[in-house]
């Protein structure tokens, strides 16, 4: 997981795109947040986006489950952190899958510029199909970590994100109360018992 952290500086800034991926409660934003610090430890200049719709924890900040946090900037369009960004060094964004497929030129466009761009977002839904941009984004990144929660009924690997809800529609925002990380025998067993 240390990809760039340990990179030999050559005096000229390469761009390129981080994706970490997973389930819900699988430490997605917690990984995404020791990157950013340990860039800003570096020195260098951090700028983090998520996407307004997301206040959950906080309007302003990047939370993780775990309660860890850092200031972002709150956007409703992707083509905003191309305006925002500035000369940042790192530029990262965080519940990417909400965003539309603009993301993925976005997150190219910053690369292509020299910035090290670093996603954080659902790979799937709670469905189990693919979440948004996410694949676009994980297409064209250099580095991809899935990271997995851990199965909430047998204690295995989990990647899926049950809805624990009849809610249908694909954009649901909520924590424990509506979603539970499984492993694939359990979600399908947990799916046709919902059904």
């Amino acid at each position: 997981m240390e990809f760039l952290e340990n990179s030999t500086a050559t005096g000229s800034r390469r761009g390129s795109v981080e994706v970490i991926t997973g389930s819900m409660f699988s430490g997605k934003t917690e990984e995404l947040i020791r990157r950013l610090r340990r860039a800003q430890y570096a020195g260098l200049k951090v700028v983090i986006f998520k996407p307004a719709i997301d206040k959950r924890y906080s309007e302003t900040k990047v939370v993780s489950h775990d309660e860890r946090s850092i200031v972002s900037t709150p956007v409703e369009h992707a083509s905003a952190i191309l305006l925002l960004a500035g000369d940042a060094d790192v530029v990262a964004v965080d519940e990417a899958q909400f965003f539309d497929a603009s993301v993925i030129e976005v997150c190219s466009q910053l690369a292509d510029a020299g910035t090290r761009v670093i996603v954080a977002g659902l790979d799937m839904d709670f469905m189990g199909n693919p979440f948004g941009p996410m694949p676009g984004i994980m297409a064209i990144a250099e580095f991809v970590t899935k990271v997995h929660a851990i199965c909430m009924r047998c204690g295995n690997l989990a990647q899926y994100s049950f809805r624990k809800t009849d809610e249908s529609q694909v954009v649901l925002l909520g924590e424990k109360n509506l979603y539970e990380p499984l492993c694939r025998s359990c979600y399908l067993e947990a799916s046709k018992k919902q059904k």
